[in-house]
């Protein structure tokens, strides 16, 4: 059976991640592993019986560590309500097969154990913990798609009907398997495609794209097909909002002008711009 894993933390992202993972599992037919990881502390406390007397300094640190076993239990309280509420979104989305999962550690890590037999990761472009006035992205989510063997699917704030999805294609390594994740995976069967590479028009390039669109025909894809210059990450993004398409999809790395097509750079700005989810592809 497909294996989805939706990564949830209680942000006001995880309801559309649960949202996306529905849309996908669907169409898959496939399960949705939920997952909430519990941070490990970033910093210890620091030593705050200063110069308080023997007797004052040992009290103190017996109610410190009172409130952090206080502390642990509320995190794993909340842990559990927000996996709770994820897997009821799920279910009344139509989603058959929803299992729930509370781990501590590290998100990266942990993913790393899931992960081995799962079809696509689901995480938010934001976390809790993100600014949305400086319109941060979710500190894990470049971890996540660096470390992940599996394509990510990063989820937009609200989730919306997709009918047409747009393919960012540069011929590199990650961009040719997101090509052929498409043409065999039933996530993408019946959607509109519109593929897009990015450049001044050469023969080389021409046949190249004039490839790839072939590719999409023969899998039954309904495709529109153009080369358009400009820097890639503004050019993406005025092309998916003129042809109205629901879903991004590109390589993780990149090649020629989309060369630098990672966390960091071109992807955080497409992540940051785009108003619509973005599956990306190592």
């Amino acid at each position: 059976m497909a294996r989805i894993i939706a990564l949830v933390d209680g942000s006001v992202y995880s309801g559309s991640v649960c949202d996306h993972a529905a849309w996908v599992a669907r169409r898959m037919g496939a399960e949705v592993v939920l997952l909430h990881v519990i941070g490990r502390r970033e910093a210890r406390r620091g030593d705050l019986s200063g110069s308080i007397g023997l007797g004052a300094r040992t009290k103190l640190m017996q109610e410190l560590a009172e409130l952090d076993e206080q502390q642990a239990k509320l995190s794993l309280k909340r842990g559990r309500a927000i996996l709770e509420d994820g897997a009821a979104s799920l279910r009344e989305d139509g989603v058959e097969k929803v299992v729930t999962v509370l781990r501590h550690g590290d998100l990266v890590e942990e993913l790393a154990l899931l992960e081995r037999g799962a079809d696509l990761i689901v995480i938010g472009k934001r976390g809790e913990a993100a600014d949305f006035a400086k319109l941060h992205l979710g500190s894990n989510l470049e971890r996540v798609v660096r470390a992940s063997e599996r394509p990510v699917l990063v989820a937009a704030r609200a989730f919306h009907q997709i009918e047409r999805f747009t393919l960012a294609f540069d011929g590199g390594p990650s961009a040719v398997r997101a090509l052929e994740h498409i043409t065999k995976s039933p996530v993408f069967r019946g959607l509109k495609c519109h593929l897009l590479t990015i450049g001044e028009e050469t023969p080389d390039l021409r046949e190249m794209l004039e490839g790839a669109e072939a590719m999409l025909r023969e899998a039954g894809f309904e495709v529109v097909a153009e080369i358009v210059t400009g820097q890639p990450e503004k050019v993406i993004c005025e092309q998916t909002k003129a042809r109205q398409t629901g879903l991004l999809v590109m390589g993780a790395y990149g090649h020629s002008r989309i060369r630098s097509m990672i966390i960091g750079s071109t992807t955080t700005a497409m992540v940051q711009g785009c108003q619509l989810p973005v599956m990306l592809f190592r």
